[in-house]
């Protein structure tokens, strides 16, 4: 079956659920800068997002987003006045259907420093809900072999972890927004 993809220059929703497919989280509103071999780049600023239990705010500093259709994470690149910081989402590759990008949340993420020092977060929430939710033993494998993928990933400085990758979709996206 062939995989669907978002337009350049399109404005999409960003769905984040739960292995039991409950929503998580609702990003309103993410401009498409690329779409090429299985990424999709897309970048926000000051954007809605909307809790599972229905407590709204907006992110605070502009955002360029890096999905996978093949890999079990994704990459928010946050711009701040001190350097980038990154925040990796352990999750199910994404889908994109009726206009949003869809992906399960595996609870595991890694924030990574401007340094590309990282620290892993929510470990315990991860052995919880695999517990809770019974994530399966292939999924656990998964996981795992994605989280050591992901690490060499932010290592080797590829991919969103290249040095200037954050920058220059930053910059891309806010000639797109003066174009509007």
């Amino acid at each position: 079956m062939a995989m669907n993809y978002p337009k350049i220059g399109q404005t999409v929703e960003i769905h984040s659920y739960k292995h039991n497919s409950n929503i998580h989280r609702i990003w309103q509103e993410t401009t498409i800068l690329d779409v090429s071999n299985g990424v999709v780049i897309g970048a926000n600023h000051k954007t809605l997002v909307m809790e599972s239990d229905g407590r709204t705010w907006y992110t605070r500093e502009p955002a360029v987003c890096y999905f996978f259709s093949e890999y079990w994470f994704n990459v928010l690149c946050m711009l701040r006045k001190d350097g980038v910081y990154f925040y990796c989402n352990l999750s199910s590759p994404f889908v994109y259907d009726q206009k949003t990008i869809k992906y399960i949340d595996y609870d595991l993420d890694i924030k990574v420093y401007p340094n590309l020092k990282y620290d892993i977060l929510d470990v315990e929430e991860y052995r919880r809900h695999g517990e809770e939710m019974g994530y399966s033993s292939e999924v656990k494998e998964i996981i795992n072999q994605q989280l050591l993928l992901l690490k060499e990933m932010i290592e080797s400085k590829k991919g969103p972890f290249a040095p200037g990758f954050a920058e220059y979709w930053y910059d891309i996206y806010k000639k797109r927004l003066i174009k509007r």
